[in-house]
């Protein structure tokens, strides 16, 4: 696995790992504890060393998961986490990005990590309660105080990610951005390269719909995130399938399976992004991985870039809620 540098020179593998999924949002897990401590150790052992996770996975039981896999192996991981949710009675009630909470999420998140510092402290979500030059400035003392290495944003808009670049150095935004999810490609992505800014794919795979692995007509149970999202509603699959049959088309031409190409095709678009699917399985895990030997020509990235708009997507990656917190 050969690495990529995000913003300020921070070094990653070139494929993270998503560890969210592992406590939450797809149903039951179908591993226990030990099977995902296995994993993520499984995962270091070839060669991805960066590994996301928060607080309000869980909440908190993700962060105590991966600091309990990751505590033998810290010196040769970057661990990302983020703050910037109101937790009350074991549920996220809006958001609390106000320095003070900053700094306790941090506190707790390094006992819960079992670690000295966070690699990349990242805000969740944009706080319309408070500016984010108090926000940056809050992770900037962290930095000084050795607590954090990096500051990070989620899902946040061109213009807040200049705010707080000006007053602390952002070394990486992640959004949700795959052959599905196009957004950051308008202004975030284009302010991220002017700034030197890394950028952190979530949901690469489109929370599994790129792999080909969900079928027109899937259901899926309580507690999976999909159950909640527009794009998975069975009236828009059978429409979505279409763009997913051109990449696992393309995927048999080249000898990969249509997850990979879909991870290959966000690597081709610029070195300082890094695609952070998450898994529950080894295999995947493995299968991920092998997507930065995946060739793709000139003329696959120019067929894959317009795929969305040619054939379509249908519905929006959240339901209104979620919706109404991006790209502030």
């Amino acid at each position: 696995m050969h690495t990529r540098s995000l913003g300020q020179g921070l070094r990653v593998s070139a494929i993270g790992l998503g560890a969210m999924g592992m406590s939450q949002s797809y149903g039951p897990n179908p591993g226990s504890r030990t099977d995902m401590i296995a994993v993520l150790r499984g995962a270091v052992e070839r060669g991805l060393t960066f590994v996301d996770t928060a607080e309000v996975y869980g909440p908190y039981v993700n962060e105590e998961l991966v600091g309990e896999a990751l505590e033998p192996v810290r010196d040769q991981v970057v661990i990302a986490t983020k703050f910037g949710w109101h937790i009350e009675d074991g549920r996220p009630n809006g958001l609390d990005s106000r320095p003070e909470q900053i700094r306790r999420v941090a506190d707790a998140s390094l006992r819960r990590l079992r670690t000295d510092t966070i690699d990349l402290f990242y805000q969740h979500r944009v706080d319309p309660q408070v500016p984010i030059e108090d926000v940056a400035g809050a992770v900037g003392e962290l930095v000084a105080a050795g607590k954090v290495r990096h500051l990070g944003l989620s899902e946040a808009g061109a213009g807040t990610i200049r705010r707080a670049h000006a007053v602390h150095p952002v070394t990486a935004v992640q959004s949700e951005y795959s052959l599905w999810t196009r957004d950051p490609e308008a202004e975030v992505l284009p302010t991220c390269a002017e700034l030197g800014i890394g950028f952190v794919p979530f949901s690469p795979l489109g929370k599994g719909f790129l792999t080909g692995t969900v079928q027109p007509g899937t259901t899926f149970p309580a507690g999976d995130i999909r159950a909640t999202i527009p794009r998975f509603a069975e009236e828009n699959q059978a429409a979505n399938a279409a763009l997913v049959d051109h990449v696992r088309a393309l995927a048999g031409a080249k000898g990969a399976t249509p997850g990979q190409v879909a991870l290959a095709w966000l690597l081709a678009q610029q070195p300082w992004i890094v695609p952070i699917p998450g898994t529950r399985r080894l295999e995947r895990v493995e299968e991920n991985a092998a997507a930065t030997t995946v060739p793709l020509s000139a003329d696959d990235v120019a067929d894959l870039d317009a795929l969305a708009t040619r054939v379509g997507v249908r519905g929006n990656r959240y339901n209104d809620t979620g919706m109404g917190m991006v790209g502030l």
